[in-house]
């Protein structure tokens, strides 16, 4: 059996991860909650062919349901198509929220002590 080579950084995909918040008036909302309404209006707004090509991830280990800021992983040609989708954000579990990007970065760890940890 042939050893497969690994893939040389120049080929691999580069990938950004967008750190968001939900906002609400009345209650804090769990992981799954959240990533319901998200993957609706990412999918909706991407469409499935350039969902794929995006490679959108939410990642639950870093969402925080205190401070209900997370991290999402994105194709680094798609950050801003991610940003806008998660403007259009109105509902979550039938009450009204506002979601917003906090920002982007290319590492994880800086992404979460920059914008989710923080406060």
């Amino acid at each position: 059996m042939a050893n497969i080579k690994p893939i040389l950084p120049s080929l691999r995909e580069k990938k950004r991860y967008v750190a968001f918040e939900v906002i609400s008036e009345s209650k804090k909302f769990s992981f799954s909650d959240v990533s319901k309404a998200l993957w609706g209006s990412i999918i909706s707004f991407f469409g499935e062919l350039e969902f794929a090509k995006a490679g959108v991830i939410l990642i639950a280990n870093t969402y925080n349901p205190e401070k209900m800021k997370g991290l999402i992983r994105v194709n680094n040609k798609y950050a801003n198509h991610l940003k806008a989708s998660l403007a259009l954000v109105s509902n979550v579990n039938e009450q009204q929220v506002i979601v917003r990007a906090l920002g982007v970065s290319g590492v994880v760890n800086k992404a979460l002590k920059k914008y989710v940890l923080c406060d």
